[in-house]
């Protein structure tokens, strides 16, 4: 299987700074690679080279097999970019915008109309189709963004901080849009926040002051932490056994405290409790383990 990315050894200065400092990763087709680490990391300047915005200052970057500098164009011809400042016409009405981008694209004035069609009703945007950008909301913008990324079928869809500034529904819609997508082309996303990498990608690269720290595979599985009236570990175990996956990582009896690990389903897990007679009081997201290795991959780092 080709990788639709290939980053080796990626460097970039600004002057005497160094901002991308020798990253290497790869991307598979129908992937979700999180980019993770906090500002200043090295995670927008990964996305500019991949792009073609910047020239990386040594190492190389392959998009679908094209070279970044030596084949740009035909790299832009097959991905999608959508910066975390997006740049969109504000006098332009969604429509008229997004014919506009296809033509910048080079899109066939035959194919232009139903590929128009095509990412309007991927986006769910009918009902403003004849708006002007300038009266949408943030998230109905974001989507305006990611409507133009997706014309002309990219391989690749890349995304920098595509959650900022967003409400918490309109944070859902994005993720679950995400998670849709990548069943059409490889998304590369980038975010400093834990939990938004967490929820939509398979894999995370974690950066720290340009450098990779490591690549970490990301499991379908959550911990959930719970709280149990009067019930020791033998009862919660015996409850827990039509859940095969799930297990015990942590008990604590006296407080009624336990932390589960391989959850699916939170939601099946305390039916199931119930089922079994017992009185959940509490149940809510525990640290996952990504959160546990970022903290330790970048325990003594500057604030």
């Amino acid at each position: 299987m080709t990788a639709v990315i290939v980053a080796d050894n990626l460097t970039r200065y600004y002057g005497a700074r160094i901002a991308v400092d020798r990253v290497s990763f790869d991307v598979q087709p129908n992937e979700v690679m999180g980019l993770l680490g906090p500002n200043g990391s090295g995670k927008s300047t990964i996305l500019r080279i991949l792009t073609g915005y910047l020239r990386p200052t040594a190492g190389t970057a392959r998009v679908a097999g094209y070279d970044v500098v030596s084949d740009g164009l035909e790299v832009r011809a097959r991905l999608g970019y959508v910066p975390e400042d997006v740049p969109l016409y504000s006098h332009m009405r969604v429509a008229e915008f997004l014919e506009f981008m296809g033509r910048v694209r080079r899109l066939d004035e035959s194919e232009l109309a139903s590929a128009v069609e095509r990412v309007i009703e991927r986006l769910s945007l009918q009902r403003v189709r004849t708006l002007l950008i300038a009266k949408l909301s943030r998230g109905y913008r974001q989507r305006v963004a990611i409507a133009q990324a997706l014309l002309g079928k990219p391989k690749l869809l890349v995304l920098d901080e595509p959650t900022n500034g967003l409400d918490p529904r309109q944070i859902i819609e994005v993720r679950e849009l995400i998670r849709s997508l990548a069943s059409e082309l490889s998304i590369l996303v980038t975010s400093h926040i834990l939990a938004e990498i967490e929820r939509v990608a398979h894999r995370v690269a974690i950066l720290l002051d340009g450098k990779l720290l490591t690549v970490h595979t990301l499991s379908a599985h959550q911990r959930l932490r719970l709280r149990v009236r009067n019930a020791d570990a033998a009862a919660l175990h015996a409850a827990l056994r039509v859940l095969a996956e799930v297990c015990v990582a942590e008990a604590h009896p006296v407080s009624g405290e336990y932390v589960l690990e391989g959850v699916r389903s939170p939601a099946d897990v305390v039916r199931a409790l119930v089922e079994a007679g017992l009185e959940v009081e509490e149940a809510m997201p525990a640290g996952s383990g990504l959160e546990q290795l970022f903290l330790r991959l970048t325990e003594g780092a500057r604030p």
